[in-house]
């Protein structure tokens, strides 16, 4: 793996500030960061990957702190979050862009994938860790 460039890296880090959070508009305001990296349009730079990872870090240590859910897998979460709206398949295509997806999703043939993760936090509400 290739070394990232610390002068690129750190000016990443003091746009962005990263450090352990401690609200909901701290966790929101993280969010919106990692969204905005993931929302590029183009490859991440190596420094960039860095900053998604430490984001992400971040993100989920503050979530099961705030959201704990015990040890649902995604999958779990999904389907109760399926149960509990009386959603089915089809009303997840939306979502996975294609029947075909929700199907292999929601029959354990494919993860969800962090895309996936986030349209469903988007859909239902809720943190984007409850599906990673």
């Amino acid at each position: 793996m290739a070394t990232l460039t610390e002068t690129a890296y750190g000016a990443l880090l003091s746009q962005v500030r990263p450090r352990v959070i401690k609200t909901e508009a701290e966790n929101e305001r993280v969010i919106a960061k990692l969204e905005a990296l993931d929302t590029l349009g183009r490859p991440l730079t190596r420094e960039e990957v860095a900053l998604a990872d430490l984001l992400t870090v971040l993100i989920q240590q503050f979530e099961e702190v705030h959201y704990p859910l015990g040890h649902a897998s995604p999958l779990d979460a999904l389907r109760d979050f399926m149960e509990v709206r009386n959603l089915r398949q089809r009303d997840l295509i939306p979502v996975f862009g294609a029947s075909s997806v929700a199907s292999d999703v929601l029959n354990g043939k494919r993860s969800i994938s962090k895309t996936h993760a986030r349209k469903l936090a988007e859909f239902f509400h809720v943190p984007v860790s409850l599906f990673i």
